[in-house]
């Protein structure tokens, strides 16, 4: 049975990681995707705090 860690990632397997995402996309496409990720993340914990505040105002 083979159990994965996603978080015990050492520096090699980062680099690899990196270097399969840039073949795969390119290097322009990168900065489109990260903007598009930040947006997503800003977005989830702006509804999360309106959840928060709501719980707290109930």
């Amino acid at each position: 049975m083979l159990l994965v860690y996603p978080l015990m990632l050492g520096t090699w397997e980062i680099v690899a990681i990196v270097a399969v995402i840039l073949l795969i996309w390119g290097g322009k496409k990168i900065p489109e995707l990260m903007k598009g990720l930040g947006k997503g993340v800003k977005s989830f914990k702006e509804g999360m705090n309106e959840v928060e505040k709501e719980m707290k105002d109930e």
